[in-house]
């Protein structure tokens, strides 16, 4: 891809009970599942919740270039409460994995989309409420990787 530099990207889906993490290969073509972590707001360390920790490990782990957030805007276009959750969640997050940048992605119907496919895939009830946080960490750094690579090209 011209103009897109190689390297991992995480992305992340943040719910009030779990946060969803995908990862892309280092070309940028494909999003796939990672894992699944527990919303945390005890802090692990002085001040930072354990998830987001293990969040800044994972970028370590995988050497991620970028972090792609979903942004959940609403339907018509707005930023409602849970769009202000995420972007305090993805500030925080960008103090402590700085330099790697954190990006905001338009996540509109991640979690729709994602359970849907799931059920197409015979996962239901709460094998599908287990894993539907990474599908939706799937959907929105899949996405980001088209936009991105739409205007590369």
């Amino acid at each position: 891809m011209n103009g897109f530099p190689r390297g991992v990207r995480l992305g992340v889906d943040v719910g009030q009970v779990r946060v969803g993490v995908a990862r892309s290969d280092p070309d940028g073509v494909l999003a796939t599942p990672l894992v699944t972590l527990a919303r945390d707001l005890r802090a692990a360390e002085p001040d930072l919740p354990a998830d987001i920790a293990e969040l800044r490990r994972l970028v370590g782990e995988h050497e991620a270039v970028e972090v792609v957030v979903g942004l959940p805007v609403t339907l018509a276009g707005r930023h409602g409460p849970a769009a202000e959750i995420a972007s305090g969640y993805a500030r925080r997050l960008a103090a402590v994995v700085d330099p790697v940048p954190v990006r905001l992605s338009d996540e509109r119907m991640s979690t729709v989309v994602a359970s849907r496919r799931l059920s197409e895939r015979g996962v239901k009830g709460r094998r599908q409420r287990a894993v539907v946080d990474q599908a939706a960490a799937v959907e929105i750094l899949q996405s980001w990787l088209d936009a991105q690579r739409r205007r590369t090209t």
